[in-house]
C-alpha cells in the first residue's frame, strides 16, 4: 500500500487528495491487513457492493484499487492479467442540481457574517467558503492556495497546478477584499491557514456543516463546499447545489 500511494506524488492535486483518501478511509480499513496476492475478484466485489449508497465514492475506490493492482502486476506482486477489480460494474452515478434562491444565498451570507462577528468559525474556515462562492475554483485550489500564487495587482489568481493544469482565475473586488483582509502569517506560505504553525486547513467539511446548518440548508441530506462556474457548488458524493446571485451577498 506505502508503494503505491508513493505513486500519487506524479498526479494533480486533486487526483492526490481524493487517492489518499479512498485509500485512508476505505481501501486501508477493508484490506490493509490482507496480502495482496491473497485479494480476490469477490473480495473487490464485496467492497464495491458495501459503498453501493454512496456510488461515486464507490466507484473512485475502485478506480483507485484497480491502479493499484496494476502496479502490483508491473512489479511483479501478482501474475499479469491478474487484476481483481476486472468485471467488477462500476454503479451508475446520477446527479440531483437544484439551486439556491437568492434568499438562501442571503442566509448563507449573514450566517457567514455572524460566524465572523461571534468567532463561532475560524477566519480560514470562512475565508474559504466566501472564496469557494467567489472564484469558481475547486475546492482543492483554494485549500491549496499560496500567497504566490496571489496577484492582488492584477486581481488573478496563477494557479500552477489544477484538475485541468496550470490556469488563471481572474477575480473583482469582492474577492479582492477577502484576500486583502486575510491575516498572512509569518512563514506560511498557505492563505487558508490551520492552528498549528506553517500548516493550512485540511478539513472544512465540519464548518461548512454548522454553516449550512445555520443557513437552514439542511434539507438537502448532503452536502459540502465546492465552486463550479460564476455561483457556488455545494457537492457531497452525488448530490449537487449550485447558487447564482450576487456577490456581495457573502460579504
Amino acid at each position: 500500500m506505502e508503494r503505491c500511494l508513493a505513486r500519487v506524488r506524479r498526479l494533480g492535486l486533486a487526483d492526490r487528495a481524493g487517492y489518499k483518501r479512498a485509500v485512508e478511509l476505505v481501501i486501508n480499513p477493508a484490506l490493509g491487513p490482507r496480502r495482496i496476492t491473497d485479494i480476490e475478484r469477490r473480495d473487490i466485489a464485496d467492497l464495491h457492493y458495501s459503498l453501493r449508497h454512496i456510488p461515486y465514492q464507490a466507484n473512485r475506490t475502485l478506480g483507485v484499487l484497480s491502479k493499484m493492482f496494476n502496479l502490483a502486476e508491473v512489479w511483479g506482486l501478482r501474475p499479469d492479467g491478474s487484476n481483481p477489480c476486472r468485471h467488477v460494474g462500476k454503479y451508475p452515478e446520477r446527479k440531483r442540481e437544484r439551486f439556491l434562491s437568492p434568499e438562501e444565498f442571503a442566509a448563507l451570507g449573514e450566517v457567514l457574517r455572524d460566524a465572523e462577528q461571534d468567532g463561532s468559525e475560524t477566519p480560514s474556515a470562512i475565508a474559504a467558503i466566501r472564496l469557494l462562492a467567489l472564484t469558481g475554483c475547486r475546492l482543492n485550489e483554494i485549500m491549496t492556495l499560496r500567497w504566490e500564487h496571489v496577484d492582488l495587482r492584477n486581481r488573478a489568481l496563477r494557479l500552477p497546478e489544477s484538475k485541468t493544469g496550470a490556469k488563471v482565475v481572474h477575480f473583482g473586488e469582492t474577492v479582492d477584499a477577502v484576500l486583502r483582509g486575510i491575516e498572512r502569517v509569518d512563514g506560511n506560505p498557505w492563505v487558508i491557514t490551520a492552528r498549528k504553525e506553517g500548516s493550512r486547513l485540511t478539513d472544512l467539511q465540519h464548518p461548512w456543516r454548522r454553516i449550512r446548518a445555520g443557513a437552514g440548508l439542511e434539507s438537502d441530506p448532503a452536502l459540502a463546499a465546492r465552486a463550479r462556474t460564476a455561483g457556488l457548488t455545494i457537492l457531497e458524493q452525488d448530490v449537487h447545489v449550485t447558487a447564482r446571485v450576487r456577490a456581495n451577498q457573502l460579504y
